[in-house]
């Protein structure tokens, strides 16, 4: 178990399997973990991605100033989704930074390579994933932002380790997207790649809105398996 408050779904234990990744995925605002479980479900039906254990942190309840000040589960404050450029909860983000690289030292210590940790989320956990996956001291496999942004941009360059290799990042948004809007999305995408130099593996859906979509799994589940992220490839011969 992780000490942050989180839904853990382990590795499917047997001889011939064990948990050799590790994927953490933070949910958006107002939501907890269990609006993503289903993916991870889904996933152990179909046997696929057996020795990963997908770990779905809840974020803690926090006033929200875009909602008149209601408590409810977000990984930092917002004010305004109107402006990418508005004033951003810095102190928050970074508290959430800190809990997800908590996360995966938990993950390390248990005997997981680093490279073998995937970490991603939804909305505003999208944006705390870019953020904790490019400042994470070590190499981690991948990085997964789906209809998010790219917040503390005047200082994600400085987070970054000094010569740490690029982390494969997979960005999808809906062009239908009116909370977060498709253009914040785009902006994220070319700032990552051509202002930071990171490898962005984008995909984007015309009627989808502020949501996820099959079709958009299925593409995620590609880009896993093209970068052997949630398998290991001797113990995936064995089933």
């Amino acid at each position: 178990m992780t000490s942050v408050p989180a839904i853990v779904v382990p590795a499917v234990a047997n001889a011939s399997v064990t948990q050799v990744s590790t994927f953490i995925f933070l949910h958006g605002l107002g939501d907890t973990g269990h609006g993503w479980l289903p993916v991870a479900q889904n996933w152990r039906l179909r046997r696929r991605f057996q020795e990963c254990a997908f770990i779905f942190p809840h974020a803690p309840s926090i006033p929200i100033t875009l909602n008149y000040g209601m408590r409810m589960p977000g990984w930092f404050d917002i004010t305004s989704l109107k402006d990418i450029s508005s004033r951003e909860d810095e102190e928050g983000m970074t508290k959430s930074i800190e809990a997800v690289h908590r996360i995966i030292e938990e993950q390390i210590e248990k005997g997981v390579k680093s490279e073998k940790i995937v970490v991603g989320g939804f909305s505003q956990g999208g944006a705390i994933a870019l953020l904790s996956g490019l400042s994470c001291k070590h190499q981690l496999g991948g990085i997964v932002a789906l209809s998010t942004w790219l917040p503390m941009r005047n200082k994600i360059q400085s987070m970054i380790p000094e010569g740490k290799a690029k982390t494969p990042i997979f960005q999808a948004h809906g062009q239908a997207d009116e909370t977060v809007k498709f253009e914040w999305g785009q902006l994220s995408r070319d700032f990552l790649k051509e202002r930071l130099g990171q490898e962005v593996d984008w995909h984007q859906y015309p009627d989808l809105g502020h949501s996820a979509l099959p079709e958009e799994i299925n593409d995620l589940e590609a880009w896993l398996e093209k970068h052997n992220l949630l398998n290991d490839a001797d113990s995936r011969n064995q089933l």
